[in-house]
């Protein structure tokens, strides 16, 4: 999967459906962020950093963590071009490792929990990581039937957010809700045009 990512990397942001997922996503968390100073916040799956660099303007903080070097690689070289220091990508498998650093006080991620084979254990490891009155915000797909992927994926077809729901509840989280935020449209092999509704689901610590 990685590897999918790493060949990515270089073209991703050439992709308006990547631009204005970001921007609608990046809207409805908006209304979700506090109003606080000096807020630190971590982008799970941070890709080239789109919806971070969103957000910048919210946070005092913002750690991109991404498993893809490439992806990472990229964001850097964006960060460093538009001179916004404030962002820091982090080269990390959450799914693997454990994260040792400082907590966050929101943490987001847009169409990468799918991805993750163990979705229980992350949504655990993102309330360890958040301080006590955090915010986790998630972006992902409603359950589809498999098409969406063009290349050979082995991750989750999408979620119900009540089912997702469910896991935050067991995790800790409390006060959750979603709604719906973005469709994506992709054309088949047959031209026909197919909808992929994305959810946000919310949930405080």
């Amino acid at each position: 999967m990685t590897n999918h990512f790493d060949k990515e990397a270089r073209n991703w942001d050439n992709n308006l459906t990547h631009i204005r997922r970001t921007e609608a996503i990046a809207n409805e968390m908006l209304k979700h962020i506090p109003t606080k100073k000096n807020l630190r916040a971590l982008e799970f799956g941070a890709g080239t950093g789109l919806l971070s660099i969103a957000l910048k303007d919210q946070f005092s903080e913002i750690v991109l963590m991404d498993s893809s070097r490439e992806m990472i690689k990229t964001v850097i070289e964006k960060l460093a071009k538009n001179r916004i220091d404030h962002l820091h990508p982090v080269f990390f498998d959450l799914e693997k490792e454990e994260y040792d650093g400082k907590t966050f006080d929101f943490i987001f991620t847009q169409m990468a929990l799918h991805h993750v084979v163990d979705i229980e254990k992350m949504v655990s490891k993102f309330y360890k990581l958040l301080n006590r009155g955090g915010t986790i915000a998630i972006a992902d797909l409603y359950t589809e039937d498999g098409s969406f992927h063009d290349f050979d994926f082995t991750g989750h077809k999408g979620f119900d957010p009540d089912y997702l729901q469910g896991i935050l509840n067991k995790s800790g989280f409390i006060e959750i809700k979603h709604n719906s935020c973005y469709i994506i449209r992709k054309t088949d092999g047959n031209e026909k045009e197919i909808e992929y509704p994305v959810f946000l689901i919310i949930g405080y610590k």
